[in-house]
């Protein structure tokens, strides 16, 4: 297959389709980046969309081009949520039968919610890649047509017409950032603004430990990825799509990777400032603009919000990750007299220094410790990096012997 595969024309009359089930998802200017970056910064809310991202877009373009034959004999995906409730919802609305294979260790939030849309769930493997595997067997065995969750045409044309609204809600746009996985998100809104803005800067974002496509790209054919070891299981994908592959080595200008610390702190960032619940993978577009605000980000910049299914137990993890990644946190050890009244006058004093205390925890019995000593582990809120230094300047100066491990 070649970039040829699937065009423009393609993703005009995948809107055709498409908008009789989804609507224009919002494009909201984000302040923070937008200061940040020193030029006007819009988030494409994606996040929004029906079933929670942008993968109903391509499910229900996908199913909707099926034979009656085809949709009688039922469908199968395989995905770690977001294309599993497109399928699910698409199938529902189309009154197909679906079954979708997901990851053991999926989010229960999108296993529930695809469940909620009529479509039967089995867990199988540890990674897209091998649920993948296991729903093309059962595609084989029964007849069932499979759903792939990047790699066809009908797909990655429904994607692009997310493409399709950031040129009219943002005409003028000069830079697109998307996050990437398998590349059917990426690749059709890549094909739309070439079309339509074709001076634009189209970057794409991969967590780093879960990057196929850079050194796929260097090769110039998709190479598996060594590694899958992200909390950004949306795009944790180890092959990247022939389809997809094609257009983005063709018409995307760049993808950029990110780090575990730098998702979590977008995605902190985007709850606080821009009340928004975004998934790590969601985030990772935001995330390259957070870090990265010297790169030379021609403006205005519409950053692609893809999802916001996660899990409240991850999202509550997150939010500490990212807190500590952002000096929110700070945790020190402090050696003290183990006399009455030492711990209190410590936590009096970072309550001078307006740092709350979250959690303390005495060691009595490390050797290196005298006897008429305590080890304290102490661990604060705070506001950011300059008051982790001003607090810490003054306890120092208090007299106290703060380690640090």
């Amino acid at each position: 297959m070649s970039a040829a595969t699937v065009t423009y024309a393609d993703v005009l009359a995948a809107r055709e389709v498409v908008g009789t089930l989804v609507r224009p998802t919002p494009m909201l200017h984000s302040r923070v980046l937008s200061e940040k970056l020193g030029t006007t910064v819009l988030l494409k809310c994606e996040n929004l969309n029906r079933a929670g991202s942008f993968k109903i877009r391509g499910a229900f373009t996908r199913l909707s081009r099926l034979t009656d034959e085809e949709k009688a004999r039922g469908v199968v995906a395989a995905s770690a949520g977001n294309h599993a409730q497109g399928v699910a919802l698409a199938s529902q609305k189309l009154g197909i039968a679906a079954k979708v294979y997901m990851p053991v260790g999926a989010s229960m939030p999108k296993l529930n919610a695809t469940r909620g849309y009529g479509a039967t769930v089995e867990q199988f493997g540890t990674t897209l890649d091998e649920a993948i595997v296991k729903a093309q067997e059962y595609a084989a065995a029964t007849g069932a047509v499979f759903i792939h969750p990047f790699d066809h045409p009908d797909i990655v044309a429904g994607q692009g017409t997310c493409g399709l609204e950031i040129v009219e809600q943002c005409p003028e746009v000069r830079t697109v950032v998307v996050s990437l996985g398998g590349g059917g998100l990426l690749a059709g809104i890549a094909l739309a603004l070439r079309e339509l803005t074709p001076q634009a800067t189209i970057v794409g974002v991969q967590a780093e430990a879960a990057a196929a496509y850079p050194m796929s790209l260097a090769a110039g054919h998709p190479i598996a990825a060594d590694k899958m070891a992200t909390m950004a299981d949306g795009i944790a994908v180890g092959l990247p799509g022939k389809v997809p592959f094609d257009v983005v080595r063709t018409h995307v200008d760049r993808v950029d990777t990110v780090s575990e610390d730098a998702l979590s702190r977008a995605l902190l960032q985007l709850l606080e400032h821009n009340k928004l619940v975004v998934e790590p993978a969601g985030a990772a577009a935001a995330a390259r603009l957070n870090e990265t605000p010297d790169l030379g980000w021609e403006g205005p910049v519409v950053c692609v919000l893809s999802g916001g299914n996660i899990d409240p137990l991850l999202l509550l993890r997150i939010i500490r990750h990212g807190m500590a990644a952002a000096g929110r946190y700070l945790q020190f050890r402090v050696v003290m007299p183990d006399r009455p009244g030492s711990l209190a006058r410590l936590i009096a004093d970072c309550a001078a220094a307006d740092a709350n205390v979250i959690e303390v925890e005495h060691q009595r019995h490390d050797p290196s410790l005298r006897v008429d000593e305590v080890d304290i582990l102490v661990q604060l809120e705070t506001k950011g990096p300059q008051h982790c230094h001003e607090v810490l300047t003054g306890l120092r100066a208090a007299g106290y012997r703060l380690k640090f491990a």
